[in-house]
Order: structure tokens, then C-alpha cells, then sequence
């Protein structure tokens, strides 16, 4: 795993600095912005990634994480005048700690039962902000201050923040969290027997995991300066899923390689209206089915079969 792991940030790093390095050559505001988009669905990707891939909790309300982060520091700032460098932390606070509640609730469920129970505590969330107009305007949508002129500023802002949420992940996985992580999804009645707290590691990656996505909600609150209740649509969440699927379930770089490559192509098959959502659909079953590592497990698989094998010495050597 260490060798992998390693192999994998430094691919994640690459992406990074090739993203760095983009708007050196890309003028063009809309699609820097598309880029800084990207950005936070990355972070988003990565934080269910943690959940589903690492530990293998499937949450079908990874949207509605960063639609709370995002109203957050949004009404902190709408009500109170609370200025963003207290409602962002803020914001990951509140949204790691509703994780943190829901977690205890929800985590003794399996498979189906929890996937529904996400989907519904995230109609919810969005249906009780939808219908609180005189508190957070609804479908009228909440302005939310921004934090630079330039769009330059939010580019790099939000790339430094996606660089942190990686290599954050990384130092988290090669610790002993991640091995307990890893051996529940794998295996949790093994991971039990070998003294592993199943119930307080689950909890703990649903708590990491909403914080994330609270983080990269502010963020984009601060971006877009406008926010309304869609954030937290199920079509968000299931192109959120897709992103890590289609990346790679279980690796550090296919969330983020995923949520580039998903998010461009939305991009330019948003003339096509629903027809995207049923082409994503239909991607994700087709590589949760046959490539279980998503692209990058399909990048990965000729330089493993390269390998040469060094046959152990035999006992006459």
C-alpha cells in the first residue's frame, strides 16, 4: 500500500501543478471558472471517496454536506455580518458535526438501509432550506459576500485548499486510521474481532467526510456568491459519485483525475440537457462493474503486468 499510496500523490501533485500552471495559458474567464468548479467537486469526490472507497459506507448525500457548509457561512454572513475567514471554519465545523451526529445514527445500518437513509436525511436538508424563506430566502437564493475581486485570487485559494484536503488524506491513510479504515471496508467482522472499534472509525470517516464537503461548500458560497437549495439536489450528489467511480473508488488520485474529467464533459454535453445524467449513469455501472479502479486502475494495470517478477532464491542457492 505505501508504495502505491506514494505513487499516487505524486500523480495527484502533478495534476495540481498542471491545474497551477493553466491559467499561464488559458485567458478565458469562463473556463477558468469551469476549472475552479472542478476544483470543488474534487474536494467533494475526494471526501465521499473516504467514506465509500476507504471505508465502504455508501452515503447518497455527499451534495447536501456542502449545501450546508455553503448556507452556513452564507447565513453567518447574510444575519450576523459574520466575515468569511470565521463563517468558512465555521462552516466545516457545523457540517463535520452534523456528519458526526448523523454518523451515530445511521452507521449500524448496511448496504441498502444506509443509502436510503442518507438519501432521505438529504431531501430533508434541502426541502427544510427550500421552505425556510424568511430565514434563508428559499428558492429566491441567499447572496453570499465574496472574498476577492479577482478570479485569479478564488483560483488559487481553491487550488491550495484541494492540494490540503490530498495530502491531508495521504498522511490520514498511511496512519493507523487508515489500515482500521480500510480493514472495515474489507472486512468488518475480521477488523472487529481484531479489536477494532467498527461503530467510532465509521462515525469518525462520516465526520472527516461531511467536514470536507463543508469546507468545499463555503468556498464555492464565497465563489458563486449566490446559493439556493439546488446544491443539495440528488443529481449533485450522483455526479459527485460518478466523479469518484469513474476516477477510481479506493485511490487517492481517481477522485481527483475523475472530477476534472467529469465535470469538462458536463461542460460541453450540457446542450444534450438529462441526456449527460443518463451517460454518466451509465458509465458508473459500466465501471463498477468491470473496472472496480476506474481509470486509474485501467492506467495503473500495464505498468503492474511490466513488472518483472524476482523469483525467491531456492533452497540449494
Amino acid at each position: 500500500m505505501g508504495s502505491r499510496a506514494r505513487i499516487e500523490l505524486i500523480v495527484s501533485l502533478a495534476i495540481l501543478i498542471v491545474v497551477a500552471l493553466v491559467p499561464a495559458f488559458v485567458a478565458n474567464e469562463y473556463w477558468r471558472g469551469v476549472l475552479i468548479v472542478s476544483m470543488v467537486f474534487a474536494m467533494l469526490a475526494a471526501a465521499w471517496n473516504l467514506l465509500a472507497g476507504y471505508t465502504g459506507q455508501f452515503s447518497l448525500a455527499p451534495a447536501t454536506f456542502g449545501m450546508i457548509g455553503a448556507y452556513t457561512t452564507g447565513l453567518l454572513a447574510y444575519h450576523l455580518e459574520t466575515p468569511p475567514i470565521l463563517g468558512i471554519p465555521a462552516a466545516v465545523v457545523v457540517a463535520g458535526l452534523i456528519g458526526l451526529v448523523l454518523g451515530r445514527i445511521v452507521l449500524r445500518l448496511r448496504g441498502p438501509y444506509l443509502a436510503l437513509t442518507t438519501l432521505s436525511f438529504a431531501e430533508i436538508m434541502r426541502l427544510v432550506i427550500s421552505n425556510s424563506i424568511d430565514f434563508t430566502r428559499g428558492d429566491l437564493g441567499l447572496n453570499v459576500p465574496g472574498l476577492f475581486q479577482s478570479r485569479l485570487a478564488y483560483y488559487y485559494l481553491i487550488l491550495g485548499a484541494l492540494a490540503a484536503v490530498q495530502l491531508g488524506l495521504y498522511w490520514l491513510l498511511q496512519t493507523p486510521v487508515g489500515l482500521y479504515l480500510r480493514a472495515i471496508r474489507d472486512d468488518e467482522i475480521a477488523a472487529a474481532s481484531r479489536g477494532v472499534k467498527i461503530v467510532w472509525w465509521k462515525t469518525y470517516a462520516f465526520a472527516l467526510s461531511a467536514a470536507i464537503s463543508g469546507l468545499a461548500g463555503a468556498l464555492y458560497a464565497h465563489f458563486a456568491q449566490l446559493i439556493s437549495p439546488e446544491l443539495g439536489l440528488i443529481s449533485q450528489s450522483g455526479l459527485i459519485i460518478s466523479m469518484a467511480v469513474i476516477g477510481g473508488l479506493g485511490t487517492l488520485v481517481g477522485p481527483l483525475g475523475g472530477a476534472f474529467l467529469v465535470y469538462y464533459a458536463s461542460e460541453f454535453l450540457r446542450d444534450f440537457g438529462n441526456y449527460q445524467l443518463i451517460a454518466f449513469a451509465l458509465l458508473v455501472i459500466l465501471f463498477a462493474r468491470f473496472f472496480r479502479e476506474g481509470l486509474w486502475g485501467l492506467l495503473r494495470r500495464p505498468f503492474e503486468r511490466s513488472r518483472p517478477i524476482i523469483a525467491a532464491p531456492s533452497p540449494a542457492e
